[in-house]
């Protein structure tokens, strides 16, 4: 994977480092556009080194498989902060990227785990016309103003949750109360619990190959 730098403009210049994964025939001057997945680390991977991102998760799966058939986009949170405070230079990135790589539109996924499950779960309901599908592993959103409620933002959208069964960290209940929520208004949930899982349940599902074809399943109208 790619570590790139873009600056990013609103009110102030804001510096975004990420690493950025291309399938190798994407690297090619074709027609093709890709599907692609905008990864959300966890608190640990925080920081001013994006290295640090490569450790877990997503992009750690990428490295060992670099045929990967989608465009990933991975960037660094700053420590002190969190993924709802990145929200529009987030959206920022995601814009420039799209205009700029051979990505689908129609097909862009968000993942996150822990921290970054958290975060997937509040940029999902942010912005519901964005996303094809949202998978957030082992996060929350009681946190955020208006949540569980505002989970109902996503019941047009598949989701499709992970969490460990004794995970002492975020515990099982934050997951457990948004994806009952969003089956309440009536949204497309899904729910893997893994029984023997503490907090790192996403080894288990990054390298499971129907999370991909879970997420190529679904596009956007």
């Amino acid at each position: 994977m790619q570590i790139l730098e873009t600056n990013l403009h609103s009110a102030r210049t804001f510096r975004l480092s990420y690493l950025l994964h291309l399938p190798p025939e994407a690297r090619q001057a074709t027609e093709r556009k890709w599907p692609a997945i905008l990864f959300l680390h966890g608190l640990g991977e925080s920081g001013n080194d994006p290295s640090a991102v490569l450790r877990t998760g997503l992009p750690q799966y990428v490295t060992q498989h670099r045929d990967f058939p989608f465009v990933v986009i991975a960037p660094q949170c700053p420590w002190n902060s969190w993924w709802p405070e990145l929200a529009e230079w987030l959206d920022q990135l995601l814009v420039e990227r799209l205009s700029n790589l051979p990505i689908d539109s129609r097909r862009v996924y968000l993942t996150g785990l822990s921290m970054g499950g958290f975060g997937s779960w509040y940029l999902g309901a942010l912005w519901p016309e964005r996303f094809a599908a949202v998978a957030p592993i082992c996060g929350g959103g009681l946190w955020f103003h208006g949540f569980p409620k505002r989970v109902a933002r996503l019941r047009e959208i598949p989701v499709w949750a992970f969490h460990g069964a004794k995970d002492e960290v975020v515990p099982l209940v934050e997951s457990e109360r948004l994806v009952n929520a969003l089956r309440e208004a009536g949204g497309n949930a899904k729910f893997t619990v893994y029984p023997h899982a503490r907090h790192d349940s996403w080894t288990e599902t990054y390298k499971n190959p129907e999370l991909y074809e879970w997420f190529l399943s679904h596009t956007l109208p």
